[in-house]
């Protein structure tokens, strides 16, 4: 199975986007950001405006400002009863679809009927200068406003700014998108491109040694005591003590996952079920900015602690503190091991937890997230199909997100984004999705697709510009979702010190010098996958929760028919040779071709007799 070719539609595909890395381009601003395509904008930034004239019977004015150019039409937020509104608002035109010569930005009075022109300023588009980044943002002006015959009014004054410029422009970012017209309100705030940063991981370790003068409230009984240990929404219990005493003992560990900042602290219970029923011995609290952090495999101290221990009267816990039993327990922030948030076979980070075991990056990886082509609709707007699409890519703990095109089924975003390498041995990992909190959206982000790409196999400072396809599996089998182009550049900063870390293990040392278990690893990653979706759903705007777990893998670990019927394939391509020597043999040995088995029995006495032949006539 591994030797038939792929389908056309299902192949990589080599293309030829006019991105400034293309030594044929010299345009300074294609330059800028040379791993995409120049997209060239009409920028109006509206920052406030002065000693406006009232409108309504107490001589104040409720004011907004409309910037139009063309078909398109953006709208500030509006104050009431004020004459010198701030607004520091940005408007941003895409210049391939300008179709009129001049951009009129109006200042009206918002009113219940009919909103009143209060003035406005006109700009010819021919005449309108062009920003170059690195220069300094251009500074905004005053402009008297004239109305609609073109005369100056007697009050009434609007600072602005306006330019021309790339994407490579700062403002580019938060400002309001003509792509995205129909988006308005708080939801433009979902459409816009971020950056976010996965929290730093933490292994806690908890080991759990022994209890002292422990106080059942059934005498009678040999009490059956075990340890449950809660960290946010973890939750693990130690084994019943095989001493049932008042003085169990344990000596097991617990392994948790925890991100900093540190926000709950480590629960632990001690509890007896010799009663058929679990009853609470005593409780501790242990916050964990107070527990040791530790980087190689030395011994933790260890340390005993009161437990608290609670009485129920009517009804109401209190704390009963005539008496405290004692537990015994060894608590560390593992900072050696790498916590695993990602699949095992496509991560893109493998550095410990500790900043001090950190090595020196080796490269940089930049990626310019081109464009899509041919997606497939996901929704429906008035009663056709429909598909609001951006990009994720995450590698290390940066995540990117694109902005939202609108109703597009081949968007271009045109954005390129940085990280350094710190291993080579890494994959950085690129997905699509259809943005579910525009007007017409299900409240749900859609997957479209994903790619990956090892950065082991590209060559340093060489430009690899493809189309990749988006391929999902579904139960009737692979199905193209579109493609991704990608422009993608991989920069060694010293060849020895990438031939170094070739050398070195994959994992941190801590993984060899005292490994975890499969079962705890696989347990372990699906808290940190939790953890980290439920900080980055925090951020504002959010980067949802399915589009993280879709990311990371969430469903790597579980068993599929058809994966494990591809793997029995792959198994049986590798070893093919191996099965045809042993079928020849089984014929030779039953004379299905008595000449080659004649042959073979004189070929097999002559070595027989002659064993320095024996070599010679295998390399024949």
């Amino acid at each position: 199975m591994a030797n038939v070719p792929q389908p056309v539609d299902f192949a990589l595909k080599e293309t030829r986007p006019k991105i400034g890395a293309d030594s044929s381009i010299t345009d300074k601003l294609a330059c800028t950001y040379d791993l995409v395509e120049q997209m060239q904008y009409l920028y109006v930034h509206v920052v406030k405006a002065k000693e406006l004239p009232g409108r309504d019977v107490s001589g104040s004015c409720d004011p907004y400002v409309e910037v139009k150019l063309g078909n398109y039409k953006g709208v500030t937020n509006h104050f009431e009863k004020k004459t010198s509104p701030e607004w520091n608002q940005v408007f941003a035109f895409a210049k391939e679809r300008i179709q009129a010569s001049v951009v009129e930005i109006s200042v009206k009075d918002k009113d219940v009927i009919v909103d009143d022109l209060i003035g406005r300023a006109v700009f010819d588009v021919n005449e309108i200068p062009k920003r170059v980044p690195p220069d300094s943002p251009l500074a905004p002006q005053w402009y008297r406003l004239e109305d609609r015959r073109g005369e100056k009014i007697k009050k009434g004054e609007l600072m602005l700014a306006v330019w021309m410029g790339t994407q490579a422009d700062e403002a580019f970012p938060h400002a309001w998108h003509s792509d995205a017209a129909a988006v308005a309100g708080d939801t433009v705030t979902h459409i816009r491109s971020k950056v976010y940063l996965s929290p730093r991981l933490w292994y806690v370790r908890v080991n759990v040694i022994e209890a002292q003068d422990l106080l059942p409230s059934d005498k009678s009984k040999a009490p059956e005591v075990f340890v449950k240990v809660i960290l946010g929404n973890q939750a693990l219990i130690t084994k019943v003590s095989p001493s049932k005493s008042v003085n169990p003992m344990w000596n097991e560990d617990l392994l948790f996952v925890a991100a900093e900042p540190f926000e709950e602290p480590i629960v632990l219970t001690v509890e007896d079920r010799s009663g058929g029923k679990e009853e609470i011995l005593g409780r501790l609290l242990v916050p964990l900015q107070s527990v040791q952090r530790r980087l190689d495999n030395k011994p933790v101290h260890t340390r005993w602690y009161n437990l608290e221990r609670y009485l129920v009267i009517d009804g109401e816990q209190k704390k009963e503190i005539k008496f405290a039993s004692r537990i015994h327990l060894r608590i560390c922030l593992e900072g050696g091991y790498h916590v695993m948030d990602e699949s095992t076979h496509h991560s893109s980070d493998l550095r410990p937890t500790a900043r001090q075991l950190w090595k020196p990056p080796v490269g940089i990886l930049e990626l310019g997230i081109l464009s899509a082509h041919g997606l497939i609709p996901i929704k429906t707007r008035d009663g056709r199909g429909s598909t609001d699409a951006y990009c994720v890519a995450k590698y290390g703990q940066k995540w990117v997100r694109t902005r939202t095109i609108v109703d597009s089924f081949s968007p271009r975003w045109n954005e390129q984004y940085t990280w350094e390498v710190f291993d080579v041995c890494t994959v950085v990992t690129i997905g699509v999705f259809g943005n579910g909190h525009v007007p017409g959206g299900g409240g749900k982000d859609s997957r479209i697709g994903k790619v990956r790409i090892r950065l082991s196999t590209l060559e340093s400072n060489r430009v690899y510009t493809h189309s990749y396809p988006l391929l999902v599996l579904h139960p009737s089998g692979v199905k193209k979702m579109g493609e991704l182009q990608l422009a993608i550049r991989f920069t060694c900063s010293l060849w020895v010190t990438m031939l170094y870390m070739y050398s070195q293990p994959l994992l941190p040392k801590m993984h060899y010098i005292h490994p975890l278990s499969v079962m705890q690893l696989d347990s372990l990653r699906h808290q940190a996958i939790q953890i980290v979706s439920m900080r980055l759903s925090r951020a504002e705007p959010p980067l949802r929760r399915e589009v993280v777990e879709y990311m990371l893998d969430v469903d790597s670990q579980m068993w599929n028919m058809r994966r494990s019927k591809a793997n029995f394939f792959r198994i049986m391509s590798v070893s093919r040779g191996l099965i045809s020597m042993s079928n020849w043999f089984h014929q030779i040995r039953h004379w299905k071709n008595p000449l080659t088995s004649v042959l073979i029995h004189i070929l097999f006495v002559i070595l027989v007799n002659y064993p320095e032949l024996i070599i010679p006539t295998f390399f024949l």
